[in-house]
């Protein structure tokens, strides 16, 4: 987790040797073009990192034209893919005009369209990974198309049976055991299989994403004190125990389940490089607020590099030069960092 070095804005970072390393464009997915994606993918105009939006020109044109900024536009290519002080876009049309702050169902297919093309380009190598700005389940659901969210999409394109939602931010990496579950649900979820796969996924991509040989990962017990027990539940001694003394005795570095509460106190995240919490409002709650506005959500298991923002569409800042472009940075940085110890 390495608290005591955390994470370095780009916006504010030096020119980094990590991104002369690695040239492959990442792919930046607009995200809800009624959002504030398109805001956020304008302020990367001039990055240093080769980047390409994929999203519809004109769209961008107009919203650039709308925020008073002055945006040079570059026509992607492979051969071509970058042009300093210029923002790549690769285009891919809406199917109707865009206006900021407003959805438009009929918008729903394009949004899609732009993630398959992100898609097809970081299996075929044309692209590092992908970096994804927000988008708006309502509307794409309203479109006529069952959507859940990004993760279950990509898992599903890809068919990847079991993905790793983690975020990073404030010094910290929190991944989940389950993610979008009524409260009521959660314990019957966690399962020993599930349990095991989920961290044998975090351990391996902390090995080959992240550069870390050995992960140690601190793992927080579902129920209060980590069960006191038994006398307090007894998932951790059903469930979690037999599967974390199971990995351990293959060389894994896992911990026993750990009261929630001071898990993450700073003496024990210093020794650890990330965290398993077993449910979403247990491990995000102290992530979001050391970081806010600058995490960084992280896809684990797929065969693919992708991470994304921390927020949501903000409909009601697009178009106004308002929307904060931190987490998007952030994002990006993350994704070259993963780009650069996957090609190690």
């Amino acid at each position: 987790m390495l608290i005591k070095t955390g994470y370095v804005s780009c916006a504010t970072a030096p020119p980094s040797t990590t991104a002369s390393k690695v040239r492959t464009p990442l792919a930046i997915t607009a995200g809800e073009p009624a959002g504030i994606g398109p805001d956020l993918c304008l302020q990367l105009a001039g990055h240093d990192r080769p980047l390409v939006v994929i999203a519809d020109r004109s769209m961008l044109q107009q919203r650039a034209a709308q925020l008073g900024v002055d945006v040079s536009f570059h026509d992607y290519s492979s051969a071509t893919p970058h042009v300093e002080g210029k923002l790549s876009v690769l285009h891919v049309p809406a199917a109707q005009p865009v206006t900021a702050g407003k959805l438009d169902s009929q918008n729903a297919a394009y949004v899609l369209k732009t993630l398959d093309r992100a898609l097809q380009g970081c299996v075929s190598g044309e692209f590092a990974g992908m970096v994804t700005a927000p988008v708006h389940k309502g509307i794409i659901n309203v479109a006529g198309i069952p959507f859940t969210g990004h993760t279950e999409y990509l898992a599903e394109q890809t068919h990847t049976p079991l993905v790793v939602m983690m975020l990073a931010g404030g010094g910290m990496r929190v991944a989940l055991a389950t993610t979008h579950l009524p409260l009521r649900e959660v314990a019957d979820a966690i399962t020993q299989p599930l349990l095991e796969d989920i961290l044998r996924i975090l351990n391996r991509d902390l090995q080959r994403r992240f550069g870390i040989p050995h992960p140690r990962i601190l793992v927080a017990g579902l129920n209060p004190h980590a069960g006191e027990g038994g006398h307090l539940g007894r998932e951790e001694l059903d469930v979690m125990i037999p599967v974390l003394n199971r990995l351990r005795a293959e060389g894994m570095s896992v911990s026993e389940p750990l009261p929630a509460d001071t898990l993450f106190a700073a003496h024990r995240l210093r020794e650890c490089d990330a965290v398993l919490a077993m449910y979403h409002d247990q491990g995000l709650p102290v992530l979001k607020h050391a970081s806010f506005g600058e995490g960084v959500n992280i896809t684990l298991g797929l065969p693919i590099i992708r991470t994304s923002v921390d927020h949501g569409t903000a409909l009601e800042l697009a178009g106004t030069g308002k929307a904060n472009v931190g987490s998007l940075l952030e994002a990006i940085k993350v994704a070259i960092e993963m780009a650069k110890h996957e090609r190690t």
